[in-house]
Formats: structure tokens, sequence, C-alpha cells
């Protein structure tokens, strides 16, 4: 924002250039100051709600935002007028802007985006605050946090749960979150979000594993809903898929619905945060109307929500505070090389050709989850283009190379995925009635010659859509390029709309 950083360098000049606070002033002089004063909080206010709105996409958000810049403007002219001014507020306002990482909450990420954290006892800025408050959370030196890890029976049991019967889940979400942390961590720390509550969310939601679906319909690695993830920018896209399963893009809106939050609920009960992401906001806005913004742990607000919803809020709490403490409860995280990189494939392949040919590489479980959570656009058992170039790691891009474009374990790999189990039940000859000389009646198998081994049939040159079929999904499944396909059938891009009971040809395809 270069008329925040104008009005920054028009703050400072003035406030280096204004007389002494100490310099004798009239009672009219003292009253304009104060009245300058609040006219600065005020705009202040706007702006750091414009903040709020840009962040939602809200069109409105960029003109109040300039619009109280312009107030602001106005007022350090005048006070540039006054003798004595601008030795007190001003100097506050100066240093929370400088603190508000405008450009981030605007949507500008880059070298110039403002990393610094607020000191304690400043004043949140921005979308959520990042100081070391009770919003802020899960700092290790947060003494409200420790204080309620230390005393909070719920989260005492959410520690001691993830640290028995869940503790595999705990390590397995951890190993999972270290290969999505690139993606997903960069839009929690824009928004001044602990990295720690993203982890804690991600545990509890999924385990990490991004193609996760609830009975309920919440999809992806941090769950969202169709209305809730459609409201915030997720759904299908041009190629028919669900950009709810993609780590980024919902981690983005995880951030933007917490940024929300705050908005909405206040700085000072990330409690409340946790219980709208889980149970509606609609619940936690009446319970915070309606007890005037008390805690999560009074008992008017907490019955107001489910079990699920206040058995979520403490296991998210025990998870986040066990991915900044590890060590003080002898648990030991395993670390895993996500240095991120990407190989193209020489060959078409699937997700578990890859799986089988990569091996293990010195890894527990192998590369298989890996694979699709950095690659949530493909089925598992889809058929990926030759030259498409696949995200994973420095170590799984060198397995590749190694042992999946060629050689016997690539064959064997290739092998296994297109085996048929169908072919594996074999007819060894007819059954016919016999009486044998003694005048017992049985059955016996009747040998045969072998039967002419058939031909193999030929590739089907139709498809016929079913219900919930997309061009995409149809195209890996016969290794089709889909813009090629897409022409064929005279399908027009970025849509590519299928009707049920549709008759594709599939030129073009293996």
């Amino acid at each position: 924002m270069p008329a925040l950083r104008g009005l920054l360098l028009a703050i400072a000049f003035v406030l280096a250039a204004v007389p002494s606070a100490a310099q004798a002033q009239s009672k009219r002089t003292l009253a304009a100051i104060e009245a300058l004063n609040q006219r600065m909080a005020a705009a202040e206010t706007r702006w750091r709600e414009s903040l709020v709105k840009i962040g939602n996409n809200d069109p409105a958000g960029l003109d109040e935002s300039n619009a109280a810049l312009e107030d602001m403007e106005d007022v350090i002219v005048e006070c540039g007028k006054l003798k004595g001014c601008g030795s007190g507020n001003l100097l506050a306002s100066y240093k929370r802007l400088l603190k508000a990482q405008a450009d981030a909450a605007a949507g500008v990420i880059g070298d110039e985006a403002d990393d610094t954290i607020t000191e304690e006892g400043d004043l949140p800025t921005g979308e959520v605050p990042d100081s070391a408050s009770a919003a802020a959370l899960l700092a290790a030196e947060d003494r409200r946090f420790l204080e309620l890890v230390q005393m909070n029976p719920a989260v005492q049991a959410g520690i001691r749960r993830w640290l028995t019967d869940m503790r595999v889940a705990l390590i397995t979400s951890h190993e999972n979150f270290q290969y999505m942390q690139h993606l997903m961590s960069p839009a929690f720390k824009r928004r001044g979000l602990p990295e720690a509550l993203l982890f804690g969310i991600l545990a509890k939601e999924s385990n990490g594993r991004v193609h996760s679906r609830s009975r309920a319909g919440a999809t992806g690695p941090l769950q969202f809903m169709p209305a809730t993830g459609s409201r915030l920018g997720l759904g299908l896209d041009a190629r028919g898929f669900d950009t709810r399963y993609d780590p980024r893009a919902s981690a983005d809106a995880a951030a933007v619905y917490l940024g929300e939050r705050y908005a909405e609920l206040g700085g000072d009960n990330i409690e409340l945060w946790l219980a709208a992401y889980n149970g509606g906001e609609g619940r936690a806005r009446r319970g915070h109307r309606e007890f005037g913004g008390r805690s999560f742990w009074e008992p008017e607000v907490y019955n107001q929500f489910p079990p699920e919803t206040r058995d979520y809020v403490p296991m998210v709490i025990a998870a986040a505070w066990l991915y900044l403490h590890p060590r003080e409860y002898g648990l030991n995280f395993p670390r895993v090389d996500a240095r991120p990189a990407t190989f193209q494939l020489k060959r078409a392949a699937s997700i578990y050709e890859l799986t089988i040919c990569m091996g293990n590489g010195n890894t527990r479980d192998g590369y298989m989850r890996v694979l699709r959570n950095l690659n949530p656009q493909y089925e598992a058992e889809a058929w990926i283009p030759e030259g498409t170039r696949l995200n994973g790691t420095v170590r799984m891009a060198g397995l590749y190379e190694r042992w999946c474009t060629k050689g016997a374990r690539a064959e064997l790999a290739r092998q296994l995925v297109n085996s048929d189990p169908s072919t594996a039940i074999v007819r060894v000859g007819n059954m016919e009635t016999v009486t044998l000389p003694d005048g017992t009646v049985r059955q016996q198998t009747v040998a045969t010659a072998p039967a002419a081994t058939a031909p193999a049939p030929a590739a089907p040159r139709t498809h016929r859509v079913a219900s919930g079929e997309t061009l995409v999904a149809i195209a890996q499944r016969y290794s089709c390029d889909t813009k090629s396909l897409a022409a064929a059938n005279g399908i027009k891009p970025p849509r590519y709309l299928l009707r049920q009971g549709q008759t594709l040809k599939l030129e073009g395809c293996r």
C-alpha cells in the first residue's frame, strides 16, 4: 500500500518536527489536540476494519481503507499547525500502523510484507492479533495459555488422549503436516495466526489426510462443508476438481474464516473461534451476544454447543500445545525429509504404481499418502498422462528417476497395478455324470483341450457418462488429454459440463 507508506513517513516527519508537549498550551489548544487524537483513533479503527473486508474480498474494503487514510492525513496536517501536538496518541498510532501487516492483510505477499510481531501490551492490528495475548494463544511464553493447560481439566484430558490411544494418530498427523507445511503455513503466518493452531485443527479434523470426507459432507484436510467452502472460495474449479481437497487453498480459507471470527467475536476468546469452526458461527455468535462475550468455558456458553464441539475445542488446543512442547511429554515427532520438489512423468502412471516402484525410501510407510496429499486432483488408481509434473520431495524425485522409469521394479509395479483379479478363475474341464462298473453314479471332470487364448479385447472407443462423473476423471481413467477429449466431443471449456448418459468418443486415448 503506497498510500500507507507515504502516511507513515508523514507521521514520522510531523513527530520529529512538533515542539515538546511540555510547552505551555492554552485550554483551547489542548481541546483541539484531544479532538485530533479522537479523530486519529476513529480513523485507525475504520482502517483496521477495512483490512478485514479486504481480506474477505469485500469490494468496499479498499474504498473505506483509502478514506480512513485520507482522514489520518488530514489529522496529521492539522496537528502540524498546533504546538505540542502529536507526542502521545499519534506516536502510538504510528507504532501500530508499522506493525499492522497491511500488505499481508490485503493479500500482497512479497519481500516488503511486514512480519513484525507486536510487543506484549500493544493493541492487535490487522485481521487477527499477533501479540502475546489470549487471542494469539499458542506462543510458548503465553502465560494465559500455560495456565489454561495446567488448570483446565478438559485440555489436560485432551493431552492425555493424544498421548495414549491417539498417539499414533498424532504422530501420523505430524508427519503428514511436515510434507504440506510449505503449502499451508504461509496463510496462517500472514494473518498472525500461530502455526500450532493450524496443526491442532489439521490433527483433529483429518490426521493430515487430504482426501478425508465426513458422513456430513465435510471434506478436505481442514474439513469444510460445501456452503462454508463456497463462501470462502472453495469448490469445483474449471477442471471439475473440488478445491476443498487442496492443502494450500483450504489453509487460506481457514485463515480467512478465523480472521472473520476475530473481527466478530473479539480477540480474547480463541476457544469460541474454534467452537464456531466446528459447531457453526451462528451458534457462537448467539452465545457471544446473549452472554456478553463471556468465555467458552462459562457454563451458559459451554452448554450452548453440542458434545462434539465441547470435545473438539480442548482437543485442538491440546494438539497445538503438544506441537509446541513435545519433549516435556516424552513425545518424539519423527523428522521427515520434506524438501519440496517436482518430477515429470516419463510415461503414464498411477499413484498406486508410483507408490510401489518408489519403495519406502527410508520412511516408515512409503509415499502413497504423500503423493495423494501433494497431488490431490488425482485419484490413486487413475492413470496420469506422460509429461505431467507431480509434486513431491527431493528424495521422491530421485527415487522416481532410479526405480520408476525403467528396470525390473518399474515393470513389476506396472504388472501389479494392471493385474485383473477376475482372470484368476480358471475352468479346468466339463463336469458329467458317469456310472461306474459297480453301479455307483457320480460327477467327474472330463479333461478338455486348453482353449485357444482369446485375443485381448480392443480398448473401448466410447464411454457412457455416469452420474457424478467429470471430464477430468474420465480423461484420467482412459489416459486422455482433457482438452483433446473435450474438443473431440464438442465440450466447451472451462467448465466441461457433462450430462448423465452422454456418450463420449475416446479419441486420442490410450
